[in-house]
Order: structure tokens, then sequence, then C-alpha cells
């Protein structure tokens, strides 16, 4: 007779503040396994409670969803979330194990949850403990001490080199179906074009023969391949084929949401406000905005100056590109005084992204920059504010994240690209030729 297997125990999870500020509901992403949150992090979030941010949202819903699953208990060896789920428990222990008292020298509050961390893996020695922080320092400093550490995943993607690009080069294409491309109108019929492309939803691409190439793009609504050219907007054009493809999107009322990643000089933002210009009669306002991410870990209100001043320097790329676009025409032409009109009239608006969450947008055209600083769920928040006639394009860099706790797999940009791959709504365009100059090139790519 063949021996039963010994079920294993539930894992214990101890949960620092950064996982909960970065997800509320976090907490439920374990199956399960019981989660463990320190009483410093319940300390640490009553400092985060109060504010318009994203983080305070998160603080806020985190200790209102523990308060109506505990009620007026006091728990201590947890509390059931449901039958999906393990327990969840407030470790209110703070004695300092006698092993740590001599390694840390400051009563920190990462280092209270550590101490939590250890003296939960040394009184329960049955069950697997695991610390999990989005601070690297931390996890580190766990794993000195023998103990189980481990980032924050749900929201990761799988791997940056299998992420999405929204182009492909195609050598060797028949000629006939090149000719036929450059020789119908606008629009090719899906049958026509070569079976092995298997095309994605808005996907873009290079098909080459020789002498021979032409740009296409693939309509998923109406399954035909439209022939991409080189198309001014607003009186920028496109320098490459990732920019006529990038365009082409911005430009498409039927494609709702558009992402555009690419490294600094590869034209993202302004090549989304060239868009938005362009498209503006279709729209009742324009938004630029980008998340205020304040350098060396301190907060603007070191600035000096009222809050305009303090916001100024953050949005000033943001003008940068708006004054690129509004010299390629003389003062006197309707196009420069139209994009004044609009500023004044507030039909064109740049505002940091704070001032603007917690809107719904009707019939706006909503470019958010530096979007590699979002977490996945800020991203969730503002797509889900779209109203009718809305449309959202993100742009940034994955690879210049200035958010501690994000990166290249787990900030919001890349995993919007992974999870609406395949949308009949998205489109997707990464930029990897820079346009500014030989030397900016050089430097991203060498510095």
């Amino acid at each position: 007779m063949p021996k039963k297997k010994k079920k294993t125990k539930p894992k214990i999870f101890v949960l620092d503040t950064n996982v909960l500020l970065h997800d509320s509901a976090s907490f439920l992403h374990f199956d399960e396994h019981d989660i463990a949150i320190p009483i410093t992090v319940l300390e640490e979030l009553d400092n985060f409670k109060r504010g318009h941010e994203l983080i305070n949202f998160h603080a806020r819903d985190f200790l209102r969803t523990l308060d109506s699953i505990t009620g007026d208990v006091l728990f201590e060896d947890g509390v059931s979330l449901d039958e999906d789920h393990g327990k969840i428990r407030v470790v209110v222990d703070n004695a300092w194990d006698e092993e740590l008292i001599s390694v840390f020298s400051e009563d920190t509050p990462d280092n209270r949850i550590l101490n939590n961390a250890f003296r939960l893996s040394k009184t329960i020695p049955d069950r697997t403990v695991i610390l999990v922080s989005k601070d690297t320092n931390l996890r580190l400093k766990a794993k000195s001490l023998g103990l189980l550490a481990q980032d924050y995943t749900t929201d990761k993607i799988e791997s940056v080199d299998k992420l999405y690009t929204g182009i492909r080069l195609f050598e060797n294409v028949k000629g006939s179906t090149i000719d036929t491309l450059h020789t119908e109108p606008f629009q090719v019929e899906a049958a026509v074009v070569e079976e092995n492309i298997q095309p994605e939803p808005n996907e873009n691409f290079i098909l080459r023969n020789g002498q021979k190439s032409v740009l296409a793009t693939y309509d998923a609504f109406d399954d035909y391949y439209v022939r991409v050219n080189k198309q001014p907007a607003y009186g920028i054009t496109p320098r490459n084929a990732e920019q006529s493809f990038a365009l082409k999107a911005l430009t498409n009322p039927r494609i709702q949401l558009v992402t555009l990643s690419g490294k600094a000089g590869t034209g993202k933002t302004l090549l989304a406000l060239a868009g938005a210009l362009e498209s503006r009669s279709m729209y009742r306002q324009i938004f630029l905005a980008r998340p205020i991410v304040p350098l060396s870990n301190r907060d603007i209100g070191y600035l000096p100056g009222d809050i305009e001043s303090k916001i100024d320097p953050y949005m000033q790329p943001l003008y940068d590109n708006l004054s690129v676009i509004k010299h390629q025409f003389r003062e006197e032409d309707d196009r420069f005084q139209k994009i004044n009109d609009m500023q004044e009239s507030d039909k064109l608006l740049i505002t940091p992204l704070a001032y603007i969450r917690g809107r719904s947008f009707q019939k706006v055209f909503f470019i958010v920059d530096e979007a590699q600083n979002l977490t996945p769920h800020e991203v969730k928040t503002i797509i889900t504010r779209a109203g009718e006639g809305t449309k959202i394009v993100f742009t940034g860099d994955i690879y210049q994240i200035d958010q501690p706790y994000l990166d290249t797999l787990s900030n919001g940009l890349s995993y919007m690209i992974n999870r609406m791959r395949g949308q009949k709504v998205f489109a997707h365009v990464t930029l990897e030729k820079g346009e500014r100059s030989p030397l900016a090139e050089l430097a991203s790519d060498l510095l």
C-alpha cells in the first residue's frame, strides 16, 4: 500500500510596508498561505493614509480592509480570510531577538520588521517564514541572517527579452506581396499577404525583398493590412519606420490605448503630442501629464517657492516638446497660434499626474509621460477612468526607472504592454533609433 504524502503546512509570509503601498490587495495573492503584518507596518501605513497619491489610497484601503476583517477582536493566532486563502495576523511582539541586538545598531522600522520575521521563524520552526519586501536592501539583510526573503512578484512580467515590441521584420517576402501593398490605395486583404506572418492586432511590419520594401500594419477590426507612409502630424515628420508606425497608431481613432517605449531621444513624447494635436478635432481636451518623482529621495516640499514653482521643473520637459512643435511654424502661422489658444483656454493642459487622479475623462486625448515610474495598479487606475471617446497614450523608458521599488519587470509600463497585447483597441511600438543627435545617440548607447 503506497504511503500517503505528508501534508505540508502553509507558509507564513511577512509583508513589508512597501508591498502594501504598492498593492493594497497584495495579501490576497498568497493562496492558502498565512499572512503576518508586523505592528510596525501598521504604524508606517498610518503615516501614509493622508494625501491624494495612490500610495495614500493603498494605505487607507488596506487599513479599512483589515479593520473589516478583524472587527473588534484582537488577534494573535490569525483570522481566516476565506476558504480560498489562509489566515492573517498582526505581529505585536516587538521584543528584540538576542541574536539581532548586536547586529543592528539602530532601531529603525525596517529592522523591527526584520526582527519580527526572524522571531517568527524561530518560535514557529515547523512553518516556513518568508519576508516579502520590494526593498532590495532589506531582502539582502534578511538573507544574511538566514531568513528567506523575496520580492512581491504577482504583477511582474516574465522577461524583458520576451516583451512585445509591436514591430517585426520579414526578409525575402514575395515581390508580388510588396507590389500589391504599394499599388493598392491603402488596404490589402490579409489573405493576400503571406500566411506565415500570423499578426497580432495592430502589429507593425517591415516587409523586404531585395531592393523592395514596404511598411504595413495589421488592422484586426477589418482583417486588413494597411500600408504605412511617412505621414507628418502637426508639422512633425517621422524620421524612421518606428516613428511612422507610432504616428499611425496615435492618429487612428479606433485604437484607444497606445504605448510607446524607448530610450531617451527616440521621440516618444514629441510624437504623442504631435499625434494629439493632429487629432485634436476628435477630442474635447488634450491632457499631457507625468508623475512627479523627486530626486535624491527629497520631497518637492524642499524646493523653494509656491506650488507652481515647485512643480515647474518636473513639467519642463513637456513644455520643451510643445515648444519644438510650435517652432515648426512661423509665429504668424495659424497652427502656431492655435497651440497658444488651446493652452489659454485649457484645451491643452500640462499638469502633474497627481492633479488629475480621481477624475473621469470624456473625449480626452490623455498622454501619460514617464509611465515606467508608475506601478501596475496606478496604470490600471488611470485606464479605468477613461470615459467614452477617450484615448490614452503611455510613454516611457523601462530602463530609466526613478522609483526605488520598481524595476524593468515590475513597472506599470512593462506590465501593461504584456497584458494588453493582442487586444484590438491596443497598439504598442518600441522606438529604438535615437533622433536627437549623433552625440545624444552615442551617450545613450555607451554611458
